[in-house]
């Protein structure tokens, strides 16, 4: 197993993280990985090479869909696609597991998804559903225009879903992502913080596919610049019908237990994309960057998706505004570190016509940081050079 970024003694922020420091520190949410490679060699759209797959992030043990959870949803750029954020914008409830995958698998995962909630709730039962999936564009490495991902790949990560470690790297939606211009992935990473004399937990997960090399920063290091194109070969991105060169997205999954509601959930949101531009990026136009969070701290709102079965008053929560902020630091550094920790776990890919994605180096990262005195620690948590 490849270091993770606390592995090398590097600390993005000053936050603690979780025990798993990984979404499912959260608890009650599990993630599941459906991941598909197969093929080398030109690309034969149908047949490949295939380097995708599927994530799935399960809210909570209870079926989501009769037992909703607060949410709320930030668009930093629109470039990209997550499903079901209409409604969430409207009623403030998330009502799905959240599945994750590429940009033109988009309708079959959200088709299989809808499909477990009928099987979930039984046959003979009149309902809608909305569910939430969203997408990163692996066409870099992947044969996208094959449709590779079927329903069964849902149903296999939703089977493999765990509380426990979450999979990172070259693995799930993101098999076939590029971040900043090195191999990216699935990240993950976990803040706990206090808010009033509590402790709660925030947990971020991450599918990387955005960025530039000159713009990657770590601890303020130009990571990306010292390992330019000269030592360390980008991928050669294709052009995009209308010139979209280098096109490239990030969705970010927030999951607190802290009891918040919708609107603070958007607020909690928003902040990830700060996380995202810790580590250098900025959005660019043709960048997807969307993001949601919820909330599994208010238990008194299963009872609001019932219809006229629900009770006329709910109690319900919220963490006051002037204890807010650590939250809000929590996700900002959750993200930045969970971005890292995908472009560390990534092994170095060739994707379809040889296009290779090269992994960041473990020891050429600490070696750039420790040459600037920005590592925090060296590795054992013993004190390195830095913050």
């Amino acid at each position: 197993m490849k270091p993770r970024a606390r592995d090398l003694g590097i600390e993005l922020g000053f936050g603690r993280p979780g025990p798993l420091n990984a979404i499912t520190d959260v608890k009650g949410v599990s993630v599941g990985v459906s991941t598909l490679t197969e093929g080398d060699g030109p690309l034969r759209a149908g047949h490949g090479p295939v380097r995708t797959g599927v994530t799935v992030i399960v809210p909570r043990p209870e079926e989501i869909s009769e037992h909703p959870l607060f949410a709320g949803c930030h668009r930093l750029n629109g470039n990209g696609e997550l499903t079901g954020l209409e409604w969430i914008r409207e009623s403030g409830l998330l009502t799905s597991p959240i599945a994750l995958t590429n940009s033109h698998s988009v309708g079959v995962v959200r088709d299989a998804l809808a499909r477990r909630e009928f099987e979930a709730r039984g046959p003979g039962k009149l309902f809608w559903s909305l569910p939430v999936v969203g997408e990163t564009w692996d066409g870099c490495l992947n044969d996208i225009n094959g449709f590779h991902v079927r329903p069964e790949h849902l149903f296999e990560a939703l089977r493999s879903a765990s509380a426990g470690p979450v999979p990172e790297g070259n693995v799930g939606g993101g098999t076939g992502m590029v971040c900043h211009d090195f191999k990216g992935g699935t990240g993950t990473a976990s803040r706990v913080v206090r808010c009033g004399g509590e402790s709660f937990t925030v947990g971020v997960l991450v599918q990387a596919n955005h960025g530039e090399r000159r713009d990657f920063v770590v601890n303020g290091a130009p990571v990306g610049r010292v390992l330019d194109e000269s030592r360390v070969p980008a991928p050669a991105l294709p052009e995009l019908e209308g010139g979209a060169q280098g096109a490239g997205s990030i969705i970010c999954v927030v999951a607190t237990d802290a009891p918040l509601i919708p609107v603070q959930l958007e607020r909690l949101a928003q902040r990830a994309g700060l996380g995202v531009a810790r580590l250098g990026a900025f959005a660019g136009n043709y960048s997807g960057d969307i993001f949601l969070a919820f909330s599994t701290g208010n238990p008194g709102i299963a009872a609001m998706n019932l219809g006229e079965r629900s009770p006329a008053r709910v109690a319900l929560e919220m963490i006051p505004l002037g204890h807010i902020d650590a939250l809000f630091e929590g996700v900002v550094e959750a993200t930045a570190e969970a971005i890292l920790n995908a472009m560390l776990a990534a092994e170095t890919m060739v994707g379809r016509d040889g296009v290779t994605a090269h992994a960041l180096s473990a020891d050429d990262l600490v070696a750039i940081l420790d040459s600037y005195g920005l590592r925090s620690a060296a590795p054992g948590g013993a004190p390195g050079k830095g913050l």
